[in-house]
């Protein structure tokens, strides 16, 4: 028995022709309101000015102003404050020594961290430390701080110092382990040992990380300065911006407590909006290694 092969038939080509593209535009601007909600200010701006709204309806049904002032009263509060400069020398005293706790818990994280990739003895100090103390709150070391520190400054750094080294430690390290092989044979094969070891490839490279750190290590100073301000109170006759809340709080001005409150909220605005996401801009969004 024999085949017999077949052949597919052929289809003649053919040529469709197009018509002439013209003055057309290449490209079209988006509407106005379009363009207007691709920007991200212009959004937060929005969402703000919504909770500000609410706020100030609901401060208005309830017609209390000693339980809840209004948006409005509020944003006196604060301006006088600010004009009166009582609101910003209270944020100057809490800044300054927020600056020195946050200062020395990135120090002494980053030196664990170093210990930690360098030997098996820090790798181990740094395991059984974070286990230890980084479910342990800051403010409850407080009395603690008093007692060995005394009624000064040097009780509050002890404590930012705590709330900042472990998420710090944490986060760094846990960057310095994603960091690849490549790299650090590439960092090996130089001949670099040690801290320039680790300046050089590990830093950088798990750069991501250690600013996820830097971020939550400010977050729980910043939360854990102020309740220590309230608790603590002010020493040498100097209260930061807590104490003024707490102060206010005794006087009943609530309005002047909210505008406290909305100087912790500003604050901490600033720092994201402006420290953080221009350090990120600058770093890894610029090397490509964050969106």
């Amino acid at each position: 028995m024999t085949t017999q092969t077949v052949s597919p038939p052929i289809r003649p080509e053919y040529e469709l022709p197009l018509a002439p593209v013209g003055d057309l535009p290449l490209k079209r601007d988006l509407p106005l309101a379009q363009r207007l909600w691709r920007q991200a200010w212009l959004r937060k701006t929005v969402i703000l000015v919504l909770l500000a709204v609410l706020w100030e309806g609901i401060a208005r049904w309830q017609d209390n102003d000693l339980l809840l002032p209004g948006f409005v009263q509020t944003a006196a509060a604060f301006i006088d404050g600010v004009a009166t400069g009582e609101l910003l020398t209270r944020v100057q005293a809490s800044l300054w020594v927020l600056l020195q706790g946050y200062v020395a818990g990135i120090v002494l994280a980053f030196v664990l961290t170093t210990l930690a990739v360098s030997t098996q003895f820090g790798r181990d100090l740094l395991s059984t430390l974070t286990s230890m103390f980084n479910p342990l709150p800051a403010i409850a070391l407080l009395p603690l701080a008093l007692l060995w520190f005394g009624l000064g400054n040097g009780s509050l750094i002890f404590v930012l110092i705590h709330s900042v080294l472990w998420p710090l430690a944490l986060n760094t390290y846990a960057g310095f382990q994603g960091v690849s092989d490549t790299l650090r044979m590439g960092g090996r094969n130089y001949g670099l040992r040690g801290l320039r070891y680790v300046l050089a490839i590990l830093v950088p490279a798990a750069l991501p990380a250690i600013l996820s750190g830097l971020k939550i290590g400010w977050a729980f100073a910043w939360r854990t300065l102020i309740a220590a301000e309230l608790v603590f109170g002010a020493s040498s006759g100097k209260g930061g911006l807590g104490w003024y809340i707490f102060q206010n709080r005794n006087e009943l001005y609530t309005d002047k407590v909210f505008a406290g409150l909305a100087m912790v909220i500003v604050i901490g605005l600033v720092v994201e909006n402006l420290v953080f996401n221009l350090l990120e801009r600058a770093t890894v969004r610029k090397w490509g290694m964050q969106r």
